[in-house]
């Protein structure tokens, strides 16, 4: 049995600040200890701040859950934990999170307030706006890669940001999508008034539109003058497989399995995914490190 306070914190939604490690890898540091120590100290900072928000997120929303048949179950929403004990505990990791980040740099702390400050206003008002909530999301995806490179101080390829803004909104629809799905299968009464706002056809669109640009940029990204310059090698394009096969999957998942309320969660217990998702990054740090 999980305790409340660690449920609180949602730990296994961790996985997402690994996203502070791309720039690690791509900029070919993944063997210098100093930046190791650098990107793993905001990858901590990121887990933090990312529960603070799940936390204020929670206290915000605790009515809303209470209607929903999984949310209920939050500490929050089943009075496990009170609205006072969990505004402390928001405070803190808000405190340690910025002290963290101070500590790495200043524009890497204006980042992590920022990330802070964007969520907040997510949870009061922006995720009831059609679209905007999609792209908030995915900005929080974004800050996560800048960080990365920002901790270690350097310059990664527009386009892979532009792969990582595709690949956030594709995750963002598909969460939406999930959602909305649920809500309408079991006629669940909802406060989230963006949800009547969304309708099946739009975010099936919404998906091809995003997948499709996740595919291509990622391919121009591995076809990159910057890239073929950098690594000395043009094998990268190689692992678009990869990236192409996790797509088809997590839509497969999405559309005929009703999955994708939770990325973290498809990407841990769906075997096909997890094998592919491995087979990538194995392949890629291959090319990058030990192709010669």
């Amino acid at each position: 049995m999980v305790p409340p306070l660690l449920r609180l914190l949602r730990p296994s939604q961790w996985l997402k600040n690994t996203f502070v490690f791309i720039p690690l890898v791509f900029s070919q540091n993944l063997f210098h200890v100093v930046d190791i120590v650098k990107v793993f100290f905001a990858f901590v900072a990121f887990c933090l701040a990312s529960s603070a928000v799940y936390v204020i997120n929670d206290i915000i929303d605790q009515d809303a859950d209470k209607l929903h048949p999984e949310k209920k179950n939050r500490p929050i929403a089943s009075g496990k934990i009170s609205v006072s004990f969990a505004t402390i505990v928001a405070s803190i990791l808000i405190v340690l999170s910025l002290y963290l980040a101070f500590i790495i740099s200043k524009t890497f702390a204006g980042i992590i307030g920022f990330y802070i400050f964007l969520q907040f206003l997510y949870s009061i008002k922006l995720k009831q706006i059609v679209i905007v909530d999609v792209f908030v999301i995915a900005i929080g995806f974004m800050l996560r890669v800048f960080s990365g490179a920002v901790a270690i101080d350097v310059v990664i390829s527009h386009w892979l940001i532009i792969t990582t803004l595709f690949m956030s909104i594709f995750l963002a629809v598909s969460k939406r999508r999930s959602e909305l799905v649920l809500i309408q299968s079991l006629k669940i009464e909802t406060k989230r008034k963006v949800l009547a706002d969304y309708d099946l056809n739009f975010l099936n669109l919404s998906l091809v539109i995003a997948a499709t640009g996740m595919a291509l940029s990622y391919s121009l990204y591995t076809m990159a003058d910057r890239t073929l310059m950098m690594f000395g090698t043009d094998y990268l394009i190689y692992t678009t497989i990869f990236v192409l096969f996790g797509i088809l999957r997590y839509l497969f998942l999405v559309v005929n399995k009703g999955e994708g309320e939770n990325p973290v969660r498809i990407l841990v217990r769906d075997p096909l995914t997890s094998i592919n998702f491995i087979l990538w990054i194995c392949s890629c740090i291959f090319i990058i490190y030990f192709h010669k």
